[in-house]
C-alpha cells in the first residue's frame, strides 16, 4: 500500500463495526456481487463495471478482507458517498457471515416483502 493511503488510513476516522472481522467463506458472494453491483450504480447514477470489479476484488481478494483499506480505495470513485457505501456493505458482510445461509437478513426481509407484495397483487 502506497504512503498516501498508509496516511489517509490513520487520519481517517472509522465506524466501531469496522474493527470486526468478516470471514469471506461464511457469505453467499453470488447474492453480494449483485447487491454490491446495484448499490454501486445507484450512487454512480450508471453502472460502471470498473468501479464494481474493484470493489468485488478488494472483497474476495482475501478470506478476511479489509473494509478501512477498501474505503480508502474506494474514495476516488465514489467520493463523499465512499463512507456511508462502505458502511452499509460492512453491516451487510457482517450480517451475511452471521446468517446460514450467507444472505444478509436485510435482504432476505426485502426479498419475503417482495414476495407478500406479488401476492397482494394477484389477489
Amino acid at each position: 500500500m502506497a504512503d498516501v493511503d498508509a496516511r489517509l488510513l490513520k487520519s481517517t476516522k472509522f465506524p466501531s463495526k469496522f474493527s470486526e472481522r468478516v470471514d469471506i467463506h461464511k457469505v453467499n458472494l453470488h447474492v453480494m456481487r449483485k447487491w454490491i453491483a446495484s448499490r454501486i450504480s445507484d450512487v454512480l447514477g450508471d453502472e460502471d463495471d470498473v468501479v464494481i470489479e474493484l470493489c468485488l476484488n478488494l472483497i474476495e481478494g482475501s478470506r478476511f478482507p479489509d473494509i478501512k483499506a477498501l474505503q480508502i480505495q474506494l474514495t476516488g470513485f465514489l467520493n463523499k458517498e465512499t463512507a456511508s457505501f462502505c458502511e452499509e456493505l460492512w453491516s451487510m458482510l457482517l450480517s451475511a457471515q452471521g446468517s446460514p445461509q450467507g444472505i444478509p437478513k436485510e435482504l432476505l426481509e426485502a426479498k419475503k416483502q417482495e414476495l407478500i407484495q406479488e401476492k397482494v397483487k394477484i389477489l
